[in-house]
């Protein structure tokens, strides 16, 4: 089972999951530990590989990974716990997570918040994708990752969300960041499945004004799915929990006390 951590709540009996993206884990969430957990019981996940859970020996010849047995890594906590609903947080690749969860067992999913949501690669980032594809037995991990990171993330105030993920990344080793980056191959149908279908479970995008590469994509997504909400946080890039932690906190917390 993957690494978590649970900090109880004395009388809420609502249940909030923290999903981080690839490379992360759920020290990234620690702008916002405090405040939620003044209203909400917490769950934070590390997913396979990435902090505190490091690969089995089991696992270790397992050479691909898909977003559907990583999902079900988080609905075995889940289960676990006997967590019957949960709000569900996630941030960058995480938010991907938390939508397979939702479409594939909806009756888990409370709500879904999706900071710096990826529904969709543009051109630019198919093109840095293939182009990592082409590169990733061939550079140090690290240095595709700051490139990703730079690119997703390129101004001045982006800066500390940039150190924080390639801070993390580091405690991750070749084959297993190549192994998350074989996910790219099956990321585009399923976008596309998302993007389509909506879903009908109350959905909050928050988005920083400057996500050149995915704010776009979520625009055009909450007019066509009823049951999505969009907030810009302005001045702000791709990672808004880490960038706007005061804004995200009290926007998130106002949302799900009334769900």
């Amino acid at each position: 089972m993957i690494s978590y951590n649970i900090h109880s709540h004395n009388t809420s009996n609502t249940w909030v999951t923290f999903v981080h993206g690839a490379g992360g884990s759920s020290t990234i969430w620690y702008k916002q530990l405090r405040e939620f957990k003044k209203h909400f019981n917490v769950l934070l996940l590390d997913l396979r590989g990435h902090g505190n859970s490091k690969i089995h020996l089991k696992d270790a010849f397992k050479n691909k990974y898909t977003f559907d047995n990583i999902t079900e890594d988080i609905l075995e906590v889940i289960n676990f716990e006997k967590i019957e609903k949960s709000h569900f947080i996630g941030i960058s690749l995480g938010t991907i997570l938390i939508r397979n969860l939702a479409e594939k067992h909806p009756h888990r999913v409370e709500s879904m918040i999706m900071g710096g949501a990826i529904m969709k690669l543009n051109l630019r980032s198919q093109i840095l994708m293939r182009l990592g594809v082409i590169l990733k037995s061939i550079v140090p991990y690290l240095w595709l990752y700051k490139f990703f990171a730079f690119v997703i993330m390129p101004n001045k105030n982006h800066k500390e969300s940039r150190l924080l993920f390639v801070r993390e990344a580091k405690k991750l080793y070749q084959k297993e960041f190549i192994r998350w980056f074989k996910l790219t191959s099956e990321i585009n149908p399923l976008l596309r499945f998302f993007r389509t279908v909506d879903i009908r479970i109350p959905t909050l995008y928050v988005m920083g004004a400057e996500d050149y590469l995915f704010l776009p994509t979520i625009q055009q997504i909450v007019l066509d799915h009823k049951s999505a909400e969009l907030i810009v946080v302005q001045n702000c890039g791709h990672v808004v929990n880490v960038e706007q932690p005061q804004f995200f906190n009290d926007t998130v917390i106002e949302y799900l006390l009334v769900k």
